[in-house]
């Protein structure tokens, strides 16, 4: 057996409980690429794009055959959406840390955080509203487990995942309302592993905020590019 269908075929049986392994080796994926981010670490983005890659397979239950046999559209469209924005990420951070590098063998973080503007933040809460209303709208046709907290967590995690990359503080806070969703609707949709790890998450989002709204705080600007002001084709 070669190691690709292993991991499609192979499940963890916990009681009457049927876990894919590919669904607990993409969190443990996305759990690596969130303590990346958090440290501002350019290899997050490749990371965390390997555990999308996995885990879309898994929240299309119904197309994949897995045991749960649910199609998450939303979990699943978030993770194509993370795959593009991530590269874009990537590429953002890589050129970043390279600028800012200090010397042989000193690079300094791919990212300086900093607190949204009053017109960020304003975009952000509207995008969220409309998006979810979209995505709403969508999964009505298509048809979704969750259709509003599928919409929801859809939304908030393109969110998040672009604030990342620009360096808002604010990205973190999107996080905990995805989390806060997500949690309940995973353990509905018996994808206890996804459910676990978006609990931890929970803990560990509250932590990255404090860290880095400390280091937007304390950190200065001076000799440290700061990727919102980069241009994208950079």
């Amino acid at each position: 057996m070669n190691p690709i269908t292993w991991l499609f075929d192979a499940e963890l049986h916990i009681g009457a409980s049927t876990i894919l392994w590919r669904e607990i080796i993409g969190n443990l994926f996305g759990l690596a690429s969130a303590v990346g981010g958090m440290r501002r670490r350019v290899w997050a983005w490749p990371v965390g794009i390997t555990g999308n890659v996995l885990l879309f397979t898994v929240f299309l239950g119904a197309v994949f055959d897995t045991p749960q046999a649910q199609d998450l559209w939303g979990q699943a469209g978030r993770q194509v959406f993370f795959v593009a924005l991530s590269i874009w990420g990537w590429r953002r951070w890589r050129h970043t840390a390279r600028a800012n590098r200090a010397g042989p063998g000193r690079a300094r973080p791919a990212v300086r955080p900093r607190w949204a503007t009053t017109g960020e933040r304003l975009q952000l809460v509207l995008i969220y509203l409309l998006g979810t209303a979209f995505f709403w709208w969508l999964f009505g046709i298509i048809g979704s487990f969750g259709r509003l907290t599928e919409a929801w967590i859809l939304t908030g995690s393109i969110l998040a995942t672009y604030g990342m990359a620009r360096g808002w503080v604010e990205f973190w806070l999107v996080w905990i309302t995805v989390d806060l969703v997500g949690v309940p609707t995973l353990l509905r949709a018996g994808l206890y592993p996804s459910a676990a790890l978006y609990a931890v998450y929970g803990g560990f989002v509250i932590w990255g905020f404090v860290v880095w709204l400390r280091l937007a705080r304390d950190e200065s600007p001076e000799g440290l590019a700061d990727p919102a002001t980069e241009a994208v084709g950079a």
